[in-house]
């Protein structure tokens, strides 16, 4: 019979298949139906006949043979996988099918791995072997349906019950997952039957069927461990005869395997019913076996983090307290290497050693590693080894004069626990960051992970020390939920594809999976970069094509080492040090716009919030208002500063500084626009005075402006003191620098309209008063010692 006769029945056909009645023993599917039947063609080569076959996804049936069939039941159920090792990966696929409660059967187990590199090969022949050793026990096991899939980078996202249902609405024995990409031998395409609607290529990395079917499959393997399993699949499939024989067909539309390869535009997140799912937003279907097949283990990764039930918008993150430690239990705290990193020009780097000494950590448990590649900080270093020698015991420093790399550095510093066997962890820290939290190291062990990275941020920026995901030639791209990680919207330990600056690596994982010495170098990726991509061994490139054997190595697979980034806790920020400028001599003075935070911590009086909270004003003469403002820190490093440019004036009236070049009643100082601070303080005036300023002269809103901003130095020597004088401005500040009775006598100030004087300054803290009409003033003169002082004419 020819195509003509066959062609005006096919209307008919259809239309007797619309009008078909609902199919109650179906059941609901948990997707969308579609409006449009899908037809899948495929001409017989032994008769060169066109036939047709249709269906519909609303639940109708193709012959009244197959109504009201029986359902299987979820027992009936067994996932079968092959995993020769146990990697980061198999535990989450076998923690996602624990959480479905489905029956698990792990083949070779034990054995070593002969199925191919899986880099620059084909292969994964091994995995047919076990699974036709395995298949002859079920091969007559007509009520047992098997599923097959990979483990390693494997999630399950729904239920048996969910896969039962969708695997007997497809009407077929067997169903193999369903490719957008044609593997290994795209010279095959032809041979594949034409798909109008959906995936064309099969897919071996997932499938499922009666174990009768299966079992004639595999038993038709002869070939050898390394040979291609999908290969093997492959031909069965496209095959006329043996496709129709076994009643094979591909899951087109991703109903219950989707492979990511080839799909990442077509698959999203969605929450809905309080639970995550991976939703193919391309065919309305929700997959429930998500495998990220070649280079889209990050993807996965991602997926990973909420499918099945890891975060969702309820529950947060339900898997934060799996497989933790509890280290009050112990008795002997776990051995911690901590390699410390300067690598460039860092500000606070005092600070930032002595937070080492603060760590809520037994010292006898720690062991330092330090590597400075900076002369400019050798001093610091010094200072801190001389006090951290009596709390840790092993402290081992790399300077400068090694010249190492920073990559060669990183290398010893990690190989320095990993030739330890009783380094229990390694806690990598690099100068930029700030660890606020003394716990952070206890945090992290609790936490049980392999690599564990805790979340640092810049001061109001979105930058922070991970990535979670990658662009396609491998450097930052923003995930979907970066932003709500970063801002603390979403809380919970997260999978990511990078990390940097500061991670804890447990020291048997160095000594296993990450053995290599040189895990900082590859290719021409910076150290942190190549870090990462050595953990997750795998190639950055973007699959474009099917692979050839040639090109396969752009499929490496993971290594299986997952990177875990924590915001359960505030642990601390970045510091910028791009534009850090060592010219001076206390550089850190500069930070005030790189780092504030930073800035304030370390040169704002610790009282300074009491004025806003304890009304921590005096006033000690009438409108002379008297407060905190600067640490003996800022103090200290301002007069040093100013020794060490050493231009004092003199206290001389002609002065080519200032407008007109003569000044009425000179002092000996030093302007702050001769030292390049004079940004820095008029932004410090317009933080930190302006709003004291608001509080005490109540309605008046300052500029935060001033012409004439200078440290003065009274000394009998040179100057002892100064005449009577109103200042050229709306108000003036005076900052005492330093002690009196300690490094001076005398001095202070006097207020002769009130006959109001103040002589014993405290150090750090400011004078505010108005500077015309109103309060004529003098300099009281120094005895003895040299006074120092901070003075600035606001809003002139």
């Amino acid at each position: 019979m020819g195509w003509c006769a066959v062609k005006p029945r096919l209307p008919l056909l259809l239309l007797a298949l619309v009008l078909q009645p609902w199919d109650s023993c179906l059941g609901a599917d948990s997707e969308k139906p579609s409006s449009t039947p899908t037809v899948i063609s495929y001409t017989a080569a032994s008769t060169r006949r066109t036939v047709w076959r249709t269906s519909r996804l609303s639940g109708r049936t193709l012959s009244c043979q197959n109504r009201c069939r029986k359902t299987v039941q979820a027992d009936k159920l067994l996932v079968i996988t092959v995993a020769t090792k146990e990697s980061d990966g198999f535990h989450r696929f076998m923690q996602s099918a624990k959480y479905f409660n489905y029956t698990v059967k792990v083949l070779g187990q034990g054995e070593e791995w002969r199925g191919g590199d899986g880099v620059n090969t084909i292969g994964g022949g091994q995995k047919v072997r076990l699974m036709k050793e395995v298949m002859e026990h079920y091969a007559n096991r007509e009520d047992l349906v098997v599923l097959f899939t990979e483990c390693f980078d494997v999630i399950f996202a729904g239920g048996p019950e969910e896969v039962l249902r969708k695997f007997q609405k497809s009407n077929h024995k067997v169903v193999f997952a369903a490719d957008g990409i044609l593997w290994p031998d795209k010279r095959l395409a032809d041979k594949y039957p034409v798909v109008h609607i959906g995936k064309r290529y099969l897919n071996s990395g997932g499938f499922i069927g009666y174990a009768p079917y299966i079992n004639r499959i595999v038993q038709q393997w002869n070939l050898q461990d390394n040979d291609d399993d999908q290969l093997f699949y492959t031909k069965i499939y496209i095959d006329p005869l043996k496709r129709a024989a076994i009643n094979i067909t591909l899951d087109h539309k991703c109903k219950i395997f989707q492979t990511l390869n080839g799909a990442v535009d077509e698959v999203v997140l969605k929450f809905e019913n309080g639970k995550a799912r991976a939703k193919n937003v391309f065919y309305e279907t929700l997959p429930v076996v998500i495998n990220g097949n070649g280079p889209t283990k990050i993807l996965l990764n991602y997926f990973g983090n909420y499918v099945p039930n890891a975060w969702t918008q309820d529950s947060g993150c339900t898997l934060c307290e799996v497989d933790t430690v509890d280290l009050s239990t112990l008795d002997i705290y776990p051995n911690v290497t901590i390699g410390v990193f300067i690598e460039q020009p860092t500000p606070f780097l005092p600070r930032f050693l002595d937070t080492l000494l603060t760590l809520d950590y037994p010292k006898e448990a720690l062991k330092l590693f330090i590597h400075n590649k900076e002369v400019y900080h050798e001093k610091d270093i010094k200072v801190f080894f001389d006090k951290a020698k009596h709390e840790i015991t092993t402290i081992k420093i790399v300077g400068p004069e090694e010249d190492l790399s920073q990559a060669e550095a990183r290398n010893m510093g990690m190989d320095f626990c990993r030739q330890d066997a009783n380094c229990d962890y390694y806690f990598n820290v690099d100068a930029d960051v700030v660890l606020t939290n003394p716990r952070t190291l206890k945090i992290l062990i609790e936490q049980n992970r392999k690599i564990i990275a805790p979340l640092v941020t810049r001061h109001g920026k979105l930058w922070s020390n991970f990535w979670g995901a990658l662009s396609p030639d491998g450097y930052y791209a923003r995930s979907e939920d970066y932003v709500d990680i970063v801002q603390g919207n979403r809380v919970g330990i997260w999978n990511v594809p990078y990390m940097a600056n500061v991670y804890l690596i447990k020291g048997k994982t160095l000594r296993s999976e990450m053995n290599e010495r040189n895990y900082f170098v590859r290719d021409k990726l910076d150290p942190d970069m190549a870090l990462c991509r050595n953990a997750r061994e795998m190639t950055l490139q973007r699959e474009k094509d099917s692979p050839t054997p040639e090109t396969f190595q752009m499929l490496s697979p993971p290594k299986g080492v997952f990177m875990y980034i924590s915001n359960r806790h505030e642990f601390g920020r970045l510091l910028s040090t791009a534009n850090y400028n060592i010219s001076h001599y206390h550089n850190d003075l500069w930070q005030i716009f790189e780092n504030p935070v930073d800035w304030k911590e370390k040169y704002i009086n610790r009282d300074y919030s009491k004025i806003f909270t304890e009304n921590l004003v005096e006033q000690p003469c009438p409108d002379v208002f008297w407060f905190p403002i600067f640490s003996e820190k800022a103090c200290d490093e301002l007069v040093e500063e100013m020794e060490h440019y050493g231009q004092w004036s003199g206290g001389k009236h002609h002065d080519s500084r200032i407008s007109g070049g003569y000044e009425n009643v000179p002092t000996d100082d030093i302007h702050m626009k001769q030292i390049d601070l004079e940004n820095v303080w008029l932004h410090f005036i317009r933080e930190f005075i302006a709003p004291v300023t608001l509080k005490v002269f109540a309605g008046y809103y300052t500029k935060g402006f001033a012409l004439l901003n200078f440290v003065v130095k009274y000394s009998p020597e040179r100057q002892r003191s100064l005449r009577p004088h109103h200042d050229a401005s709306t108000f003036t500040i005076n900052i005492a620098l330093n002690n009196v009775g300690e490094d001076f006598q005398g001095g202070g100030c006097k207020f002769l309209r009130y006959n109001c004087s103040i002589e014993s300054p405290r150090k750090g803290w400011s004078f505010m008063h108005p500077g015309r009409l109103t309060h004529l003033h003098e300099g009281l003169p120094v005895k003895n010692g040299t006074r120092y002082i901070a003075v600035s004419f606001i809003d002139p």
